[in-house]
């Protein structure tokens, strides 16, 4: 687990995921085991994004302006609203086309439906970008600065979670003729290669 994800997890235990297990209609465990498979998928994505000079422009930009780590103390403000932690926006730029197979990825890997996944996905994006934004912040990480710290916490999801490629392989497979498709298997390693 990247340095990301575990400092997201250990804030949200005090009763952070029991919330967000009551906003999704999941339990507290779930809600966990849900945070734990996403983040790491976003994390993954947003290095894959800032891996190009233009990525890592992109999101320094989006940090600098929008996501302060503010929204790591506002968790019920975002809850009520998700849509109000610029979520879709945040998806939209990490996954695109591929969200709704890396939402049915997730569903197969944590036995929650697709829409759940969906709900865990729009919390857990500001989340991320709202970690990310603080630890920019603090460390005065530049886009290159940035690029390397995302391409090091994918690194470190990818040799703990070794089995994801292989999950989100046959999650992506619509046909199940067993591989995905060429562009998502490049995504995905690009997202893995670090």
């Amino acid at each position: 687990m990247d340095a990301l994800t575990k400092g997201l997890m250990d804030q949200l235990a005090g009763g952070g995921l029991a919330k967000i297990g009551s906003a999704v209609g999941i339990d507290e465990e779930s809600a966990g085991s849900a945070l734990s498979a996403a983040m790491p998928l976003l994390i993954g994505a947003l290095a894959n994004n800032a891996s190009k000079p233009k990525g890592a422009s992109s999101l320094l930009d989006a940090l600098q302006q929008d996501h302060d780590g503010s929204i790591l103390g506002d968790l019920g403000g975002l809850l009520q609203d998700p849509a109000a932690g610029e979520g879709p926006g945040i998806l939209g730029h990490a996954l695109g086309a591929m969200q709704p197979a890396v939402e049915q990825g997730l569903a197969e890997k944590t036995g929650l439906s697709a829409e759940q996944i969906g709900k865990i996905l729009m919390i857990a994006a500001p989340l991320v970008m709202g970690v990310l934004g603080k630890t920019q912040r603090e460390d005065g990480l530049d886009a290159g600065g940035l690029s390397s710290f995302l391409g090091s916490a994918a690194q470190a999801d990818a040799e703990a979670a070794p089995d994801i490629l292989g999950i989100l392989n046959s999650a992506l497979d619509a046909d199940k003729d067993g591989s995905a498709v060429d562009e998502v298997m490049g995504f995905l390693g690009k997202m893995f290669k670090k």
